[in-house]
């Protein structure tokens, strides 16, 4: 899901960099005034690994891959706007130093893997509770719901019809979100084994 240049039309590129950026503005007012000395190392070190996993990719089948999206984890271990800076600075790492993502559409990567991941992820846990039930249906849904607003774009833009983008799209991510989910769910559990302060208290 990480959009190239000249892909998506500049109006979609537009709206949802104003709302990206938006996103950003509340997570930094939120971030000066509520973190403390632990939480700011532990963005560092889910950024760092979040970015790291994301190099890691699983086949999914048909000559298809997918790796590590990283909202919902970011999420369960940070609230979703302290993930959703996080996302930010691993997409804007991976845009300017690695071509992976165009510049242009860097707000609607972002929307989609930071925005719509994180508030997606935050919603099934807040309905779900942040067992290991939770943690799987935030991190499934996340890539799922994600890929679906991709879909969209790209409708929107003028790329593909909707009714040929969006059963394609969701029909590979679901299967990219079976492996998210097991992935989500063993950091969390490793974690909670290991270094279970790090968690919020309703994952415990």
């Amino acid at each position: 899901m990480h959009i190239p240049d000249g892909f998506l039309s500049t109006p979609v590129n537009a709206a949802t960099a104003v709302v990206s950026l938006g996103f950003c503005a509340v997570a930094l007012r939120q971030a000066r005034q509520t973190l403390g000395e632990r939480q700011v190392p532990l963005l560092g070190v889910t950024g760092a690994f979040i970015f790291a996993a994301q190099m890691l990719n699983f086949p999914v089948g048909a000559g298809t891959s997918g790796h590590l999206m990283g909202s919902a984890l970011a999420t369960v271990l940070l609230g979703p706007l302290n993930a959703g800076l996080v996302m930010a600075i691993i997409l804007a790492v991976q845009c300017l130093f690695f071509a992976d993502g165009g510049i242009t559409a860097l707000g609607s990567n972002f929307f989609n893997l930071g925005v719509v991941g994180c508030l997606v992820s935050a919603l099934i846990l807040r309905l779900l509770g942040r067992g290991t039930m939770g943690v799987a249906a935030a991190a499934w849904a996340s890539v799922v719901i994600a890929s679906a607003v991709c879909a969209v774009e790209i409708a929107l833009s003028g790329v593909v019809p909707l009714g040929a983008v969006l059963p394609a799209m969701v029909g590979v991510h679901a299967l990219i979100g079976i492996g998210e989910a097991i992935i989500t769910c063993a950091v969390v559990a490793t974690i909670r084994n290991v270094r279970s302060d790090l968690l919020p208290s309703a994952t415990s």
